[in-house]
């Protein structure tokens, strides 16, 4: 009989390890996605004050981009919302935005619909060069699509 107390207590010992191994990688897990969370978001605020600056002086884009020198505070504008919403669209990939937050995001998107932007996004950008192609693809498949001239009544 006491040879099954020590081989219970075995079983409860490596059923504890495990347990505890599991949860600590859960954490760890998490703990990777908050500082690379972070990491997006100080980098977003680097575009973000950047964006500042060009919407200010957008004659300074020249530096960063071969375009023509008349560059108006709109398309820097453009841009900023833009990089606004490719940053959104990361974090909600990332599961650190929740469904209502997104929602709300979605909803402000519809300036494809109402606003110039869209003539923007469909014009001479050079996307490639500032936006990755998921976020691309999620414009073009997703917002421009879905608020596409032809559906609206």
């Amino acid at each position: 009989m006491e040879q099954h107390a020590y081989y219970y207590y075995a079983v409860g010992i490596v059923a504890t390890l495990f347990v505890s191994f599991y949860y600590s990688r859960k954490q760890m897990q998490k703990l990777s996605t908050d500082i690379e969370t972070k990491v997006l978001s100080d980098m977003d605020e680097k575009i973000h004050d950047l964006t500042k600056i060009a919407i200010e002086k957008p004659q300074l884009i020249k530096i960063v981009s071969n375009v023509e020198s008349d560059v108006s505070e709109e398309i820097a504008f453009t841009y900023h919302i833009l990089h606004s919403f490719a940053h959104i669209y990361h974090m909600r990939q990332r599961k650190v935005v929740g469904d209502n937050e997104w929602t709300g995001w979605l909803r402000m998107m519809t300036c494809f619909e109402q606003g110039k932007i869209r003539e923007y996004w469909e014009g001479g950008l050079e996307l490639e060069k500032w936006f990755d192609p998921a976020f691309e693809e999620f414009i073009n498949n997703e917002v421009v699509r879905k608020t596409s001239p032809k559906q609206k009544v």
